[in-house]
């Protein structure tokens, strides 16, 4: 091995030092929201809080944690992503598989890829949408979470297109072997594409745990919203009750404010993706393939 150079050690040291600081520029205003959560409202009034919280209290969190609704919401929103990535993630491979395939292999994919860009593009509305899930009998179910964004088109074309630079002589083979289409998409394509499945599962599941407007549209009852949709009018009807002199809520409201609340929602709803990222994060990565076809 030969001794760096000072012009490459140069090049490291400034990588590592630009790194570094973009590190801390994401950081900074995520340990100031941490930090806003476990504040006493008065501090955050008189505008005390940097880094670290002041009169540490965890009354924000008792608030938001506390009523029914709440755990309800979450468990509204855990059935909605165990149910909706997964119908995500096969809607998004079968129709990845196809029309990853060479015009001779499929004819029509030209059509089909053109049909998927224009509905990405161009959606049919809002009221066309709540007007087919009203008439389906989808209101008020998690189904109307789920079905009305089953196929997410991008996803779709970033897994198409992990498909396509997968080699062709991978599929070549096992079709010599007797392979079909089914096996090879299992048994190879698959296991080869952890990279493209694991980041489109994250997506579908930042998608699915961040919703909040369908929501509050598909449902005519807060037992039926799920988490965001729950945190996002939570301030609302707090704000609405102390206009109306609710006294309970005046009281309970006194140990809090809004900046307060809401830091603490943002927290409330991050850490179940700050818990999955690690286990996925391994897997953004390229160059599985290499060395699997033999020369």
């Amino acid at each position: 091995m030969r001794k760096a150079s000072v012009g490459r050690r140069v090049f490291v040291i400034c990588n590592y030092v630009f790194i570094a600081a973009i590190t801390i520029s994401c950081l900074v205003p995520i340990l100031n929201v941490l930090a806003l959560s476990f504040s006493d409202s008065q501090a955050i009034i008189e505008n005390k809080v940097g880094l670290m919280p002041v009169d540490f209290t965890l009354k924000a969190y008792e608030f938001v944690m506390k009523s029914n609704e709440f755990w309800t919401s979450v468990w509204v929103t855990v059935k909605r992503v165990l149910i909706g990535v997964p119908v995500n993630l096969v809607l998004t491979v079968l129709a990845a598989y196809p029309l990853s395939k060479s015009e001779q292999q499929f004819k029509s994919r030209k059509f089909y890829v053109a049909y998927f860009l224009v509905v990405m593009v161009f959606s049919g509305g809002l009221i066309p949408t709540y007007y087919v899930v009203s008439r389906t009998g989808l209101m008020d179910s998690v189904w109307s979470l789920i079905l009305p964004g089953a196929v997410p088109i991008f996803n779709v074309i970033l897994v198409m297109n992990f498909f396509r630079n997968l080699p062709r002589e991978l599929e070549e083979s096992a079709m010599l072997d007797g392979a079909g289409q089914w096996k090879i998409l299992l048994q190879i394509f698959l296991p080869l594409s952890k990279p493209s499945i694991a980041t489109v599962t994250l997506f579908s599941l930042v998608n699915h745990w961040n919703s909040w407007f369908d929501g509050l549209i598909y449902s005519n009852f807060t037992s039926h919203y799920p988490l965001q949709s729950y945190l996002q009018t939570l301030i609302v009807s707090t704000n609405q009750a102390l206009m109306e002199g609710d006294l309970s809520q005046i009281m309970n409201r006194m140990s809090v404010n809004d900046t307060n609340l809401k830091a603490a929602q943002i927290f409330i709803s991050i850490i179940p993706l700050l818990l999955i990222y690690p286990f996925l994060q391994k897997y953004f990565t390229t160059g599985l393939v290499l060395g699997s076809v033999k020369g």
